[in-house]
């Protein structure tokens, strides 16, 4: 076993193979180490998220490197057939690099039995295990930026299905009709770790596939009822909370509030409880009217406040600070000049539905509420249980970074740091790197003058991601990945940003520039003396 740095809180056990990990997972499943609050198990390492508090990295891994290693995941009796029709557009590629024709290539994998050996990437994801080892080929040198749901597709000695429409770097050989996540079913995710799965041809077997019938339109929100009622929405809205944790075993990772002390700044505003869901905006321009007494507090980036009475005057209200609002106000937010995000709470909390525990919107996964638009109307609980008088005495956690100018970031080297030259490490520390506009909440795109060098173009099998890790793809340039990053990656990550800074970086705008600052050196964890 190595242990490697991940970030402050997170580290990577590295094991010889996929038995080793899922024996080390299911025995830390059998039997927890208190502190460790998530586990997500990759082709051969496992990702453990703990508490410093509980726990150090090298308790952990100790407690880790002492644990027998032949337990095993009881195999599951169900078996998930899929239909597939093989028209991908890798398959003659996949024929010439196996050496075998399209027709073999389809009789050997539908004669295959898959097992689920974990989940990960995206939401429904399984990496499927015991397939033909004939059909094991490298991932595509440069990846498809879009992947259409519902794509069967090979890499390595895993085969998978696409959830839904993402980038990825698989080689194609079909396509299934069948659903692979649907938050409405129970589980998510047809895939579970221990299933079984097996393909059929639908060209040779006539499967019928279930008509699925539309979902019920939620019922409209009376008019009398407490709500607002959105005018504008430049970018689309979107509700978060501290993230959803627990559900990394269907491949969901937290998602949540990008500057999480902005997030809990607006509740206190307002005097909320800890955790009440509010609205994520980005670079202001957002417009609501109120047909209710309210009070609303707005935290992060600091967007100009206008209130247009019912009457026809007009209100300059400040963030950081609570605001009464009375029935037929009209509030319009401003740009701010610094910052890329604000959060708005309101006293009482919004009437939103959690999903799978969260009501924070994962823009990758596409999990939790619906983005907020033009035209949406959102109801207020009006809640009084659990309510604290508002705070008057609240600022930034943090001096905002606007665009153009620079951003130093701590970062906590690893857990690939050796998979770069010693020039590729010095371009990440000493070169400045310019925020781009294909940045989101998945990731910040970063553009340097000198691409970061690795030491060979070497292929790193899947292995789970932190929010903070710095990517680097065969191209050089890195990716900063936030909050809805996936949840595991094929790209060698070299450093994470240290979680003080995480906030930080959810703020920092398009064509700002990003410096890295490594904490300490890299090195591999050694286990703590008993």
């Amino acid at each position: 076993m190595r242990f490697l740095p991940v970030s402050l809180t997170t580290i990577l056990v590295e094991l010889a193979d996929l038995d080793e990990t899922l024996a080390l997972f299911a025995a830390l499943q059998a039997d927890p180490i208190p502190g460790i609050d998530e586990m997500v198990p990759a082709a051969r390492t496992l990702m453990v998220r703990f508490r410093p508090e509980k726990t150090s990295a090298e308790a952990l891994a100790a407690e880790m490197a002492s644990r027998d290693l032949s337990a095993k995941i009881p195999p599951s009796d169900r078996l998930v057939e899929i239909p597939v029709t093989y028209d991908g557009e890798d398959l003659s590629d996949v024929a010439e690099l196996t050496g075998l024709s399209v027709d073999e290539v389809i009789r050997r994998h539908t004669q295959s039995l898959f097992t689920v050996a974990f989940c990960g990437f995206a939401p429904g994801f399984g990496y499927l295990v015991g397939g033909d080892p004939t059909l094991h080929v490298a991932r595509r040198k440069s990846p498809r930026t879009r992947i259409p749901a519902g794509s069967v597709a090979l890499a390595g000695a895993f085969s998978g299905v696409y959830p839904q429409a993402s980038p990825g770097g698989w080689q194609l050989i079909g396509s299934t009709p069948v659903k692979m996540w649907d938050i409405d079913r129970d589980p998510g995710a047809l895939f579970q770790p221990g299933y079984r799965v097996r393909f059929i041809d639908m060209a040779k077997d006539k499967t019928v596939i279930p008509v699925e019938m539309p979902k019920p339109e939620p019922d409209p929100i009376p008019a009398e009822a407490p709500q607002i009622r959105v005018l504008a929405a430049p970018m689309p809205a979107l509700f978060q909370d501290l993230g959803r944790f627990g559900q990394t075993g269907q491949g969901v990772s937290a998602s949540g509030a990008l500057d999480r002390s902005a997030f809990n700044t607006a509740n206190r505003i307002v005097g909320n409880p800890f955790n009440t869901p509010a609205l994520e905006l980005t670079l202001g321009g957002f417009s609501f009217a109120v047909n209710c007494r309210a009070v609303i507090g707005l935290a992060g980036a600091p967007c100009p406040i206008r209130i247009r009475t019912l009457s026809g005057q007009t209100i300059d209200a400040q963030t950081y600070q609570p605001v009464s609002l009375e029935a037929g106000d009209v509030v319009t937010l401003g740009h701010p000049a610094r910052g890329m995000r604000s959060y708005l709470a309101v006293r009482g909390g919004f009437d939103v539905t959690p999903v799978l525990g969260s009501a924070a919107t994962d823009t990758l996964a596409v999990v939790g509420p619906q983005p907020v638009t033009a035209g949406t109307v959102l109801a207020l609980k009006m809640r009084r249980d659990g309510l604290c008088a508002v705070s008057l005495d609240e600022a930034p956690a943090f001096p905002l970074p606007a665009s153009g100018e620079e951003v130093v970031l701590d970062v906590v080297p690893g857990p690939r740091t050796d998979w770069f030259t010693e020039n590729g490490m010095k371009t990440l520390t000493e070169q400045g790197f310019q925020v781009t506009p294909q940045s989101s909440r998945v990731g910040i795109r970063l553009s340097g003058e000198t691409a970061i060098e690795r030491r060979d173009s070497a292929e790193l099998p899947s292995e789970g991601t932190a929010t903070g890790a710095i990517q680097v793809p065969h191209s050089g340039q890195p990716v900063l990945f936030l909050a809805d990053h996936p949840l595991t990656g094929g790209y060698p990550v070299i450093g994470a940003v240290a979680e003080h800074h995480l906030d930080l970086a959810g703020q920092i705008p398009i064509h700002a520039t990003i410096r890295f600052r490594p904490i300490r050196p890299f090195a591999e964890i050694a286990p703590k003396q008993q």
